[in-house]
């Protein structure tokens, strides 16, 4: 069986669908083609590094691992030959051969995000960490373990625990002379920790900063063995704006580096959870106020939030997170300029809203008929 599609833009529900598909394809040998490219490659660069890879594959031993990879190549080309430019997102194919049962896929499709890197790789499965990036929820936890002398930076997102940096700095133990001897001392260690917290601060905003900025980072959660951290919290050593989202509940935790983050992550889940949670619960609220006020701006019903969605009405479009298509909504508030609210499973009202309005309903920007 063959299978053969040229497709530009999908959507992320789209997107879905594809990754689950190219997942299921394996092979006994390096023979399914994976290519990324970003936007702005010519595409005469990806033709030429193809046909390049097309004529070492005669040193390929095996008859026929090294047609099944002609295949793939010959596919890949054909598909990239059509195309004038790389589009706005960058491009992704797939082209492969099962060489046990002959079954041949091909796919070439423009992403809902830009693809960052240029990638081709043949292997016995498709590559698609990329696109599963991609499909990721884009909220995130930001966490500093911090001690004076030693800190570390991690990120909390998707469920996965990310070490960011991991800094040392050096501050000598105490002095046991008196007087003038022993005040000066601590005056060197006290500028050294400030040094070093400065250190922590700048490489914070380097990495949270951008994350705040697209509205990924939900919250900062600061922790430590000792009285350091509760000194860092106070001294202002991050940016203004990220201040604002930090925890006031700081952490206690015995450990640096990946350890120390999933200690935190454990002992801080209430206030990772409300934080997560603060948009979806906000947004609820709202949405139950114009029901109980009758105001005309809750609105619900499939038919009835598609069609504010196409006449731009929707302010807020509102969908369960276990809703098979929610990838489609998404796609369809983002083209219509609504913001999208995803309730997760573990809110507390999140049956309700899955029972009673079927997970799915919006928020109006003025009253509206539907005609």
């Amino acid at each position: 069986m063959e299978e053969l599609e040229v497709k530009l833009k999908v959507s992320r529900e789209e997107l879905a669908n594809i990754v689950r598909e190219l997942k299921k394809w394996s092979a006994p040998a390096t023979v399914l083609l994976s290519l990324y490219i970003p936007p702005g490659r010519p595409v005469s660069d990806v033709l030429q590094l193809l046909r390049q890879e097309y004529a070492i594959t005669d040193n390929i031993k095996l008859k026929r691992t090294r047609q099944a990879v002609k295949r793939a190549l010959s596919a890949a080309i054909e598909r990239i030959q059509m195309i004038p430019k790389i589009p706005s997102n960058g491009l992704a194919v797939f082209c492969g051969e099962n060489i046990d049962n002959g079954d041949f896929i091909c796919l070439m499709f423009m992403p809902p995000e830009k693809i960052p890197i240029f990638y081709y790789r043949t292997e016995k499965t498709f590559i698609t960490s990329f696109l599963e990036d991609m499909l990721e929820e884009k909220e995130a936890i930001g966490i500093i373990i911090v001690e004076r002398d030693q800190a570390t930076i991690g990120l909390l997102k998707g469920g996965k625990i990310e070490v960011l940096e991991e800094l040392e700095g050096y501050v000598p133990g105490k002095h046991e002379k008196g007087g003038q001897s022993q005040r000066r001392y601590e005056r060197i260690i006290e500028q050294l920790v400030d040094e070093f917290f400065k250190r922590v601060g700048e490489a914070s905003n380097r990495y949270f900063l951008q994350l705040y900025e697209k509205g990924v980072l939900k919250s900062i959660i600061v922790a430590g063995p000792g009285y350091a951290k509760l000194d860092f919290y106070k001294g202002g050593y991050i940016d203004y704006r990220l201040q604002q989202i930090v925890s006031k509940e700081l952490v206690d935790v015995a450990y640096q580096g990946y350890e120390g983050l999933k200690e935190a992550i454990m002992k801080a889940q209430g206030v990772i959870q409300a934080q997560l949670y603060k948009e979806a619960i906000e947004t609820l609220e709202e949405f139950k106020l114009h029901l109980v006020q009758l105001s005309g701006l809750a609105i619900y019903g499939e038919r009835e939030v598609s069609l504010a969605l196409e006449a731009g009405v929707v302010k807020t479009l509102i969908v369960h997170q276990s809703r098979e298509d929610l990838y489609k909504w998404r796609e369809l508030a983002e083209n219509r300029g609504a913001k999208i609210v995803v309730i997760p499973s573990g809110l507390s009202e999140a049956d309700w809203f899955k029972e009673t309005f079927n997970g799915l309903a919006g928020i109006l920007r003025y009253r509206w008929i539907i005609s």
